[in-house]
């Protein structure tokens, strides 16, 4: 599953690709730092990705305005919010931004981990049995 990341700080990007990279069927497509810098790829590649996991706070900008953009995607595409602060509030507002998902990075990894798992099973085919 090509992924597209979405986070500021670079040990927890790296931690988290290979984590990810390891437990699950995901592809690292690139990442971004600041608002800006990724509402610009999103925009660029629309059909490159199949998950985004955006944090809220970034260098630059909001994860929410991220999470905007991708408000238009097509269906098989998911977006998930990986943040410190996965309050109720927080975890309402995106919901009204249609989030798939919200992880907190304390004590969530391992759920993450099982989304990633679940989308990649749900869209690879069956294979038949001989």
């Amino acid at each position: 599953m090509r992924t597209y990341i979405v986070e500021d700080n670079a040990t927890i990007r790296e931690n988290l690709v290979g984590t990810l990279e390891e437990l699950t069927c995901i592809e690292t497509i690139g990442h971004a730092e600041a608002e800006g810098e990724a509402r610009q790829w999103l925009s660029d590649h629309p059909d490159d990705w199949e998950l985004a996991i955006v944090d809220l706070f970034l260098k630059q900008g909001s994860g929410l305005g991220v999470l905007q953009a991708c408000a238009t995607r097509q269906s098989h595409q998911k977006v998930v919010v990986l943040s410190n602060y996965a309050t109720t509030e927080i975890r309402k507002r995106c919901a009204e931004l249609g989030v798939d998902a919200v992880f907190d990075k304390s004590n969530e990894i391992d759920a993450l981990i099982d989304f990633c798992v679940a989308q990649t099973s749900v869209r690879q085919p069956k294979s038949s049995a001989r």
